[in-house]
């Protein structure tokens, strides 16, 4: 048994280094990106056409009117005058969307991963220093 523990040792050792090095600079870049996000929040707008053309419009948080014109794939199902859920950024309002955006973080998940790893790897080391 004490030949287990003299290899299982520095493997531990050494995966608690590569879990930390890595996943703790990942995990606050991760919160960093995370904590600098733009909030997005969701109103209804109308539809109108101009000119042949088809838009939203729609009045944000601070009671300013936007509107903006659509592209011809979104236009094709759409009728002038209806009410749409339009999802927009409230930092930068020109940034919208008729689906709630994915808000995908993997530097967050690696950094968890990474950290999660090293941690598990240094209790390991300790419980293997017990026996």
């Amino acid at each position: 048994m004490a030949g287990l523990a003299d290899v299982l040792g520095p493997i531990l050792e050494l995966m608690s280094w590569v879990g930390f090095i890595p996943g703790v600079p990942l995990l606050v870049w991760g919160l960093v990106i995370r904590r600098r996000r733009c909030q997005w929040t969701s109103t209804s707008g109308e539809v109108y056409t101009a000119g042949g053309f088809t838009g939203f419009r729609w009045i944000d948080q601070e009671n300013v009117p936007r509107q903006t014109l659509v592209d011809a794939e979104v236009a094709r199902g759409l009728v002038a005058g209806n009410e749409v859920k339009l999802h927009y950024d409230l930092c930068h309002p020109s940034r919208w969307g008729l689906e709630p955006p994915k808000h995908d973080n993997t530097v967050l998940i690696l950094g968890w991963i990474f950290t999660g790893l090293g941690l598990l790897c240094t209790v390991g080391g300790f419980v293997l220093l017990l026996f």
